[in-house]
């Protein structure tokens, strides 16, 4: 009989990837994935490192886990910390929580069944959180397709541009693009069985330098269009990108690639060149806009969203000032904004932090700023027709959801038939973050689904 795995996932759509990479991995070992931890023979944490006391919050995790095992006995479900927390940590997660049997990092996660087959036989507790020479990728399993029509693929992992507030270069390691022949198989794989989105993923994903069937190097554009090319494929996402490596063959792409969706995510962090250069950014506010201008004049109806960090060391009243404005002079659709916490180990960690008191008034402000250009977005969308992908069902009978082509969320009345589907629909109504309409055929009728805010 199979065992059972469980998974919880934190952070980022790479960790996505990576969990349903695990379960592929661990589905040849003869685990079956559940929907609850206290079904499971092991359970997986795959762990992010980016957002304040990260560490802590898994381990919270792992004492409530820990009592799934049966009182005054050792067997019970195994406990392992994949991802970025356990890369961070390593074996000193051990020593502070001995109940838990396997750490792995994200480079390493292939090794999974014979890592579980240790901490289950005599020598006990298992981990692995090397970088080996080998890429993990050309050790895993073929991706398993569960019906989904929008899927995630990483292209590229790890960064070497070393922002002085970012873990990433210690937890994810050097900049890798895997090959492009290896992306598209795993493309078409996808395609073969009726996914029609696809979201390409690094955590530095235009600096992808894969190499080619022709013995080149590709650069992300070029990766972008033999995706797109891909029967059945109808859109193509990046993300997360980094805009000083942003080249002119990938600008050109958004103009001429009809497939790659006009919604990017392109963090700023700071509009102050100041901050930006204690950051360690490759980039000025001005080469920032300018950037924008280039892809919005062949993309006019290009829509961004961002990154900020608010009360980064040595930021003054001044450089938030500067930060209020590039928001002002940009205009985003959406925006993820958060105060600065120091990473242990990264050099901002070290400098002179600013008061909380600053950083939450400085956040709410810009927070405010950015509510009301997300708000003005989704309220320019009403009275249009958006080509949607219908992916779920909705919380009232009859009611689906799906993603416009700017990953906003709209809520519609429509036949299942459609699920899956790229369909035509008129936008009615905007809430604050989703939308509201009816299919376009049947106009702007009182049947509308209901804006949840």
């Amino acid at each position: 009989m199979a065992k059972k795995l469980y998974i919880q996932t934190y952070g980022c759509q790479m960790n996505v990837y990576d969990s349903a990479r695990i379960a592929d991995v661990m589905a040849e070992a003869g685990y079956d994935v559940v929907d609850a931890a206290d079904q499971a023979d092991l359970i997986i944490l795959n762990t992010c490192h980016i957002r304040e006391k990260a560490a802590e919050k898994v381990y919270s995790e792992l004492g409530r886990l820990r009592r799934l095992r049966r009182p005054g006995a050792a067997s019970g479900p195994l406990l392992a910390v994949a991802g970025c927390v356990a890369q961070a940590e390593g074996g000193e997660m051990i020593s502070r929580a001995p109940f838990l049997d396997v750490v792995v990092g994200p480079q390493a996660y292939h090794r999974l069944p014979e890592l579980v087959a240790q901490a289950e036989g005599a020598t006990g507790k298992a981990v692995d959180t090397a970088f080996p020479a080998k890429s993990k990728f050309d050790a895993l399993p073929d991706p398993h397709v569960d019906g989904r029509r929008g899927a995630f693929l990483t292209v590229q992992e790890g960064c070497d541009r070393f922002c002085t507030f970012c873990v990433v270069p210690y937890t994810r390691g050097a900049e890798y693009s895997r090959p492009v022949v290896q992306v598209l198989r795993e493309a078409q794989r996808y395609a073969g069985v009726g996914v029609v989105e696809i979201t390409l993923l690094g955590q530095n994903v235009n600096a992808y330098h894969g190499p080619g069937p022709d013995g080149a190097e590709w650069r992300l554009g070029r990766l972008i269009r033999a995706v797109a090319a891909i029967d059945g494929i109808a859109r193509v996402r990046y993300t997360t990108s980094y805009p000083a490596d942003h080249d002119d063959d990938l600008i050109a792409a958004h103009g001429e690639v009809t497939e790659l969706m006009p919604y990017l995510h392109l963090p700023v962090q700071s509009g102050s060149d100041r901050i930006l250069k204690a950051m360690n950014r490759r980039q000025t506010a001005a080469s920032y806009l300018r950037l924008v201008e280039r892809l919005r004049a062949v993309r006019p109806d290009l829509a961004l969203s961002s990154d900020f960090i608010v009360g980064f060391p040595g930021e003054t009243e001044a450089d938030f000032a500067a930060t209020l404005r590039l928001v002002e002079e940009v205009g985003f659709a959406q925006a993820y904004s958060f105060k600065y916490s120091p990473r242990p180990g990264t050099p901002a960690a070290d400098a002179a932090q600013l008061p909380e008191a600053v950083k939450t008034e400085r956040l709410a402000v810009l927070q405010c700023l950015l509510d009301r250009q997300q708000r003005a977005f989704n309220d320019a969308c009403v009275g249009r027709v958006l080509p949607v992908l219908i992916d779920g069902d909705g919380r009232k009978p009859g009611q689906r959801v799906g993603r416009s082509p700017y990953l906003q969320a709209v809520h519609l009345p429509a036949p299942a038939s459609l699920l899956g589907k790229i369909t035509d629909v008129r936008i009615v109504s905007a809430g604050g973050n989703s939308l509201a309409g009816v299919l376009a055929e049947q106009g702007t009728v009182a049947t509308a689904a209901e804006v949840p805010g």
